[in-house]
């Protein structure tokens, strides 16, 4: 690891050999060293261990810290999470809290046995003082520093959406997986209790699928389960709430809809199953359908209760049908 030495710099030595020392170091770039010559011997010099800890958000911070050698790592959120970057010599740390005057909002850990410059919160605006190159220079290495971190937070934020999406969507069909629909069924249906409008849910399920996954294997399975969550997506309306409730069974949302406008839905979405239904198989694809109504004080599970019931009184009936809960309240 290369190392920048400035001890020499307070001796009488040559001025371009001064620049040059100076030049190593991002804060001190171009600053002419005659500027500074008398603030350099009242920085402090420190070792840091490897694995030490030099800066944490449960501790205050007055200095900056200059890397002369070795190296220093920067942690987000704990000191166990993946660093984000490193400190190499003529980088600094700290700079960020101490012109914010607030705690440090990252760890900086030792990689290994390191030597730094230490510039106290004093030196530091007498040098800005002193120098506009230095002052310059330490804007640069702020303005660096934030969009490093914006970098990472905008990364951070689009790996949290991802995982997000992941836990809300069924990976085979790409439609709402249970998790979303309890949350979004569940919005929905405060929504239409609000707004006084009627609602509907169908439950879908493909006849004979256990037989089918037997006899053709599960690969050919899952293509009939994309096929059909692809039907539906394209029939249904984009403000329909369409989820993959469950192995060959779905669950659908119908906003401002009423009984018998959701029963021609079920009927054409069933008649266009059959018509896409691949060549290959010895018999058409099926549905069996249960629909109901939203009623006042209801929940999502107490629909789908409902709904799955009235599915399979379908299933019981000779299957490729749809039925709807005719209970009290409908």
């Amino acid at each position: 690891m290369s190392t920048v030495s400035i001890d020499s710099l307070a001796q009488g030595i040559d001025s371009d050999f001064k620049r040059s020392l100076l030049n190593s170091i991002a804060l001190f770039r171009g600053v002419d060293a005659d500027v500074i010559i008398d603030l350099l011997p009242q920085c402090g010099r420190i070792d840091v261990a490897a694995g030490k800890v030099l800066l944490s958000p449960d501790r205050s911070n007055h200095c900056v810290y200059v890397v002369l050698s070795g190296q220093l790592a920067v942690h987000v959120g704990s000191i166990d999470a993946p660093k984000i970057a490193d400190l190499l010599p003529g980088a600094c740390a700290g700079e960020m809290s101490l012109i914010e005057d607030k705690d440090p909002s990252a760890h900086v850990i030792a990689v290994e046995r390191s030597h730094l410059m230490v510039i106290s919160h004093g030196i530091v605006w007498q040098m800005v003082d002193r120098s506009h190159a230095f002052a310059k220079n330490l804007l640069v290495v702020l303005s660096e520093r934030v969009r490093s971190d914006n970098e990472y937070i905008a990364s951070s934020l689009g790996e949290l959406r991802q995982a997000e999406l992941n836990a809300m969507t069924d990976a085979l069909t790409g439609l709402g997986n249970r998790r979303w629909m309890h949350e979004m069924f569940t919005r929905e249906l405060q929504r239409g209790a609000r707004d006084g409008s009627a609602l509907c849910l169908m439950m879908v399920d493909i006849d004979n699928f256990k037989r089918f996954n037997d006899h053709y294997g599960h690969i050919a399975g899952d293509r009939v389960l994309a096929a059909a969550a692809a039907t539906l997506r394209e029939y249904l309306r984009p403000t329909d709430l369409i989820a993959r409730f469950g192995g060959d069974e779905f669950a659908i949302l119908l906003p401002a809809t009423r009984p018998e406008d959701a029963e021609r839905t079920a009927r054409r979405i069933r008649e266009e199953l059959i018509q896409r239904s691949p060549a290959s198989l010895p018999a058409p694809v099926t549905i069996s359908v249960g629909i109901t109504d939203a009623r006042d004080g209801d929940s999502v599970e107490a629909m789908v209760h409902r709904a799955d019931a009235a599915m399979y009184r379908a299933k019981d009936a000779g299957r490729d049908r749809v039925e709807t809960d005719r209970s009290a309240g409908s």
